[in-house]
């Protein structure tokens, strides 16, 4: 589809990482968690494997350097390995985070070739803590043993464990114990932000649930073509991808005011469940909501 050129009508406010929501379809539930509300029965939304491949072109021209592919369960995408090989072919940094629940053999090769790191979420060191959380019995025999996969095929994995439970019953520092004991070290905790199946009794989102990089260092475009600040802040759309160039969405006033209304109180990177705890956010650690009062990250 030929796409308009729109001019931007400010200084294009472009980030340094991007990521993309390429289904809401997943083999888990995540019920008390997942920001996507993702599930078996979700689709992969109504943006064509074209229009992810045009919107890869125009974020490496931009200058963008890395993105990362996130669902849902993003391997499930039908055009999942066309979408990974057209951003290695533009250049571009690709971190593919995946529940790890089922790795085809061919995802294997792929996640080994150069410029591709996978991220994952783990909730517990046992089946009754991790399975409770994803709603899919055997799901943590599943992804441990992916992760272990992936450590000895040398691929590089980060680990972010969301603690639900919000104390002892989960066993999140034990989990980490266990993750680094099988020589993964690149694992932090977060705790879960008011953000989709979390947002309890029928309370709204809100900008202080957000890290403060939104909009700045990130940008996130869903299923639907929606340009929002980031997979968490996908209650702040910001412009539609699939009818405007991505240099005209970042340099429209509604990017520039989404941008603004976010407060800026931590300006470090983010943890992985927002954006890549690593060197295209400026370096390691992670970072909770702009306001402490906050609740802090959750996972998707």
């Amino acid at each position: 589809m030929t796409i308009a050129s729109e001019a931007p009508t400010t200084t294009p406010l472009v980030p340094g990482f991007l990521e993309l929501e390429i289904t809401n379809r997943c083999q888990l539930t995540c019920p008390t968690l997942c920001f996507v509300k993702a599930g078996p029965t979700k689709g992969h939304g109504t943006m064509e494997v074209e229009d992810w491949k045009r919107v890869l072109s125009e974020a490496a021209a931009l200058g963008i350097k890395k993105i990362q592919l996130i669902g849902g369960e993003a391997t499930l995408h039908p055009g999942f390995v066309e979408i990974v090989e057209h951003a290695l072919d533009e250049g571009l940094k690709v971190e593919v985070f995946s529940n790890l629940y089922h790795v085809r053999r061919d995802h294997w090769t792929l996640f080994e070739r150069p410029g591709i790191s996978l991220a994952t979420s783990y909730y517990a060191d046992t089946d009754e803590g991790h399975d409770a959380v994803t709603g899919r019995e055997g799901s943590h025999a599943a992804t441990r043993a992916n992760l272990f996969e992936a450590h000895r095929r040398g691929i590089r994995v980060r680990v972010g464990i969301v603690d639900v439970q919000d104390g002892d019953g989960q066993r999140a520092e034990q989990a980490r114990a266990e993750l680094e004991g099988l020589g993964i070290t690149e694992v932090h905790i977060d705790r879960v932000r008011a953000v989709g199946n979390a947002v309890k009794d029928d309370g709204l989102p809100s900008t202080s649930e957000l890290c403060g990089r939104c909009a700045r260092g990130t940008a996130a475009i869903l299923s639907d073509g929606t340009v929002t600040p980031c997979v968490i802040g996908r209650f702040l759309p910001a412009g539609q991808i699939k009818n405007t160039p991505l240099a005209g969405v970042f340099g429209s006033p509604q990017w520039q005011q989404v941008a603004a209304s976010i407060p800026a109180g931590h300006l470090g990177p983010c943890g992985p469940d927002c954006g890549p705890n690593d060197d295209s956010q400026g370096g390691g650690g992670t970072c909770g909501p702009a306001d402490d009062s906050a609740i802090p990250n959750s996972a998707g």
